[in-house]
């Protein structure tokens, strides 16, 4: 699909941008950028699979994004570095037709607080809402509908799509993407019982988010009930997370979609959670682990690795066979404890 902004440049210009060795006319202009097969004379490609080699001599792109161990299949013109898909995701940069789309000012139907303090080059769209004592940094882009609450804070070039709504009190960094129906800093779920019903506990803490954040589409961010819930820098989420009140997500951590996270549960650095995983609340998760999508995690993890846990798909009737197996796990473990027991005893005797 072509941009909804005309953009040119030409191979030698984004050979440069990417550190990469072109091979070909360096004067020659691309507008796109598509896939192997969707590329034509005027778009840039890449290749960062080897399961799609098998398409390279069809492409009819004008430049192929490719590894050097690969350079000499390229049909066309070439920009060659060590890791092709990095260079991919600073085209889709280059390429995206968001770039510099925001027109800077507020609209007339938005309601902003006398006491708002707006950086430079700032964009609030129509029927935003911005409480009073909030602070929004230069160069951010605050989408149609929007709500921020009182004494929040957004940092400098971040973008914050249509209905988003940030809480009072919370902080949310530079650079950092917030899609449409996310929700940041909603009281978490605390509640005490007293034999007959619930009483609410007030959720007195807030939400602290680093740089160069992404939280996606109807994703929900708990307030602390006491201290903050804090989400580190780099931090990637999907559509329809859930993170709990006093969460701590560590940098550079990558959470699929419809991820669940209990209450005050830590999540080291540079972890990877898949689509559907479910973590406890009050477990520690370590630097460097990587969880497989829709496991749950009910223990800490102590040392960094790959974890799973539940079965995967079968057929039904097969699948019946071994939920009764499941069953009787412990009386078949029982047995078989008492089986060594009584061959160590003969062997002994």
């Amino acid at each position: 699909m072509k941009t909804l902004t005309p953009c040119a440049f030409t191979l030698g210009e984004l050979a440069e941008r990417l550190k990469a060795r072109l091979v070909g006319d360096s004067d020659h202009r691309v507008t796109g950028l598509a896939t192997l097969l969707d590329a034509g004379p005027d778009d840039i490609t890449f290749l960062a699979n080897k399961t799609y080699l098998k398409y390279l001599p069809e492409t009819s792109a004008a430049a192929v994004l490719v590894h050097p161990a690969y350079g000499d299949e390229v049909p066309c013109a070439r920009l060659e570095l060590d890791n092709p898909y990095l260079g991919y995701a600073e085209l889709s940069r280059l390429f995206d037709p968001l770039a510099g789309q925001a027109p800077e000012g507020v609209h007339p139907s938005a309601v902003v607080a006398e006491s708002v303090h707006l950086g430079a080059r700032v964009s609030v769209g129509p029927q935003c809402v911005i409480e009073a004592g909030a602070v929004i940094g230069d160069g951010c882009v605050i989408g149609a509908g929007s709500i921020i609450g009182a004494h929040s804070e957004i940092g400098a070039d971040s973008r914050l799509h249509a209905n988003v709504t940030v809480y009072h009190g919370v902080s949310v960094g530079r650079r950092a993407i917030l899609h449409s129906g996310c929700v940041v800093g909603a009281d978490g779920f605390g509640f005490a019982h007293d034999g007959q019903g619930w009483h609410k506990i007030a959720q007195l803490g807030g939400v602290i988010v680093g740089d160069d954040v992404e939280i996606g589409s109807c994703s929900s961010i708990d307030r602390g009930a006491l201290g903050d819930t804090l989400i580190g820098n780099d931090v990637k989420i999907d559509s329809q997370v859930q993170i709990a009140h006093n969460v701590q997500v560590g940098d550079h951590s990558a959470l699929a979609g419809c991820v669940g996270i209990a209450g005050s549960t830590r999540v080291g650095r540079h972890c990877m959670l898949g689509g559907g995983v479910g973590l406890s609340g009050h477990l520690t998760i370590c630097d460097g682990v990587q969880v497989t999508g829709m496991s749950l995690v009910t223990n800490s993890i102590h040392e960094p690795g790959v974890y799973s846990s539940g079965t995967g798909a079968m057929p039904n009737g097969l699948w019946r066979k071994n939920a009764v197996r499941f069953k009787q796990l412990d009386d078949l473990a029982k047995r078989l404890a008492r089986l060594e027991r009584d061959a160590s005893g003969a062997a002994q005797g």
